[in-house]
């Protein structure tokens, strides 16, 4: 679940520079959202979760809220905060009263957007697939295809063609469900506190603290 929900967030704010697609008009339109949000130094967003299957006949929805400063993320939703000062990752869960502690690593499951992000093309295979009105909105649809093995199968994004903005974006799994990540409110170069990004114990004085590094 945190490694899809950081992955969706992460394709928020992609930021692409060398994909190898062959899918010109796909890449045409990511490379406009990259050159739209590259230059941020920081990011807000509010965002809704959405988790549905037919078959478990699930139905639900959470709102979160996303801070991002080069490395640095801080994710809170549903009882979950989840801080990455770019070296150590601090996971606290409050239904459990525990904060979990793991040092931050370069890999596929990391919550960094830009970790993510900077092997984009060897992860992903865009397709363009087509343009529909949404209201006002011309709302560009593109899928992208996990090149190896994984437990979802496309990812959909839904991109305003006047701002080059992602609207939202829905992993759909192999087990039927679908995960859709819809933005609320983004801000950019917004003043974000560097505490944010910093875990202080104080601020969980009664979870127990799980030190894995």
């Amino acid at each position: 679940m945190k490694k899809t929900l950081i992955l969706i967030l992460s394709i928020f704010i992609i930021q692409l520079t060398q994909a190898q697609v062959t899918d010109n008009t796909a890449k045409g339109i990511l490379d406009k959202v990259a050159a739209k949000n590259k230059a941020y130094s920081s990011l807000k967003i509010d965002f809704t979760y959405s988790l549905q299957n037919p078959k478990t006949k699930t139905n639900e929805s959470k709102k979160g809220i996303l801070f991002m400063k080069g490395k640095k993320v801080r994710l809170e939703m549903a009882g979950q905060i989840i801080i990455n000062d770019g070296k150590t990752v601090w996971t606290y869960i409050a239904d459990a009263e525990e904060v979990t502690i793991n040092n931050f690593e370069e890999n596929s499951e990391s919550i960094s957007p830009t970790s993510l992000l900077s092997n984009y093309n060897k992860n992903f295979k865009p397709k363009f697939i087509k343009e529909i009105k949404k209201g006002v909105k011309t709302i560009q649809i593109i899928d992208l295809t996990p090149i190896k093995s994984n437990s979802y199968y496309k990812v959909r994004l839904e991109i305003d063609k006047n701002s080059m903005q992602i609207e939202s974006s829905t992993v759909f799994d192999k087990n039927g469900s679908t995960f859709t990540y819809t933005i609320n409110k983004m801000t950019a170069n917004t003043l974000v506190d560097e505490i944010k990004f910093t875990f202080r114990k104080s601020d969980f004085p009664k979870a127990e603290i799980n030190d894995l590094r």
